[in-house]
């Protein structure tokens, strides 16, 4: 009798007893609880969305349009097409031209072949003009182009740069860390050697050289960060390798004949995610702060793509005559951006630390 109740409990604790959870759902029940994490991420996710669809073309693609006077001021008003106006003139000249044949008809104007020849060029150039918007959100800029366009296109570049950048300098810190912590010795002096090297020279002085050696453009970009920021994920992976491979996980590992590789990307990998998760939102942040800073010098994207930091660099002329509609618009959309990131690499901090209750 004793027995069967014994058994009986036994199946009720069992029953009652709380599944298993992995370290990424109770991380993801920590995040969830934090407002300010959450508000972050759906704005992060937001940029994200805007930053697809901009290389999608479904956004921002006609960001070079001339589509307005230059420098208009933001406004909901609707503009008069430039078409319009100029076959508006078109048709007053012609009609001011039969009135002056009709005066003139005994006397013959000598400048009469060349006004007909205006005129037909007049008539061709309205044909080819744009029509204007009918609304300017935020104005356009010193060549007549829409401003919102332009950040939504910049949007693009510069956060997908950013994020390109912080991915390789992972994946480069990750391998290099990863190897010269685990095997130590030789190999560990030589990736340290090259590790002083690189960290031996300031961060934008090492920016600026490999700008002015290489070509423009959104590569360079993605390759000059990469070269510059892996430093600091192989510092974070070297020590975290040298600490787990002594772990007794990885014994256990070694005892049932796990290879190197597998003992290295397989065990110890995952359980260091969580600073790489961390690592890469800070280096993203730093990365688009340095496009905007090497964009504005004249050293980021090409004239062929546009970006926060070569809007920025549009500004110091606009801003003499008055026309500050186009920084304030980067400065927001930079702003929002970057304070998200700062928090949302906070939140993540506090979900992932296995610490925290």
């Amino acid at each position: 009798m004793n027995q069967d109740s014994n058994l009986t409990l036994d199946q009720e604790k069992v029953e009652t007893q709380v599944p298993a959870q992995s370290l990424s759902s109770l991380a993801w029940k920590r995040l969830k609880r934090d407002k300010v994490g959450m508000i972050s991420l759906l704005i992060v996710c937001f940029y994200l969305l805007l930053c697809a669809a901009g290389w999608m073309g479904l956004v921002g693609e006609n960001w070079r349009a001339d589509v307005a006077v230059p420098n208009a001021p933001p406004t909901f008003a609707t503009w008069e097409p430039r078409g319009t106006q100029v076959n508006a003139v078109a048709a007053t000249s012609s009609s001011a031209d039969q009135v002056d044949d009709d005066n003139s008809a005994a006397a013959p104007d000598p400048l009469a072949a060349l006004m007909a020849q205006a005129d037909k060029h007049e008539s061709q150039y309205a044909s080819k003009t744009t029509t204007l918007k009918d609304t300017l959100i935020l104005g356009a800029d010193g060549q007549g182009r829409d401003v919102l366009q332009k950040a939504i296109k910049g949007t693009s570049v510069s956060v997908s740069v950013a994020l390109l950048g912080a991915f390789c300098a992972i994946v480069i810190g990750t391998i290099l860390g990863a190897i010269a912590g685990y095997f130590g010795k030789w190999v560990d002096d030589v990736l340290m050697w090259f590790y002083s090297i690189f960290t031996s020279v300031p961060d934008m002085l090492l920016l600026l050289s490999f700008a002015a050696v290489l070509s423009r453009g959104i590569s360079t970009l993605v390759l000059i960060f990469a070269l510059t920021s892996w430093t600091y994920v192989f510092r974070l992976m070297r020590a975290e390798f040298m600490k787990h491979k002594e772990r007794d996980y990885i014994k256990a590992a070694d005892a049932i004949g796990a290879g190197q590789t597998r003992k290295m990307f397989r065990h110890i990998l995952p359980n260091v995610s969580h600073i790489l998760l961390v690592q890469f939102s800070i280096l993203t942040v730093g990365m688009i702060k340095s496009e905007v800073v090497l964009s504005f010098l004249g050293f980021g994207v090409g004239i062929k793509q546009t970006s926060w930091g070569a809007m920025l660099a549009e500004v110091p002329a606009e801003l003499i005559q008055g026309y500050w509609w186009q920084m304030l618009t980067v400065t927001v959309f930079m702003s929002v951006l970057v304070t998200a990131f700062s928090l949302l690499t906070d939140s993540l901090r506090d979900a992932l630390d296995p610490k925290v209750s």
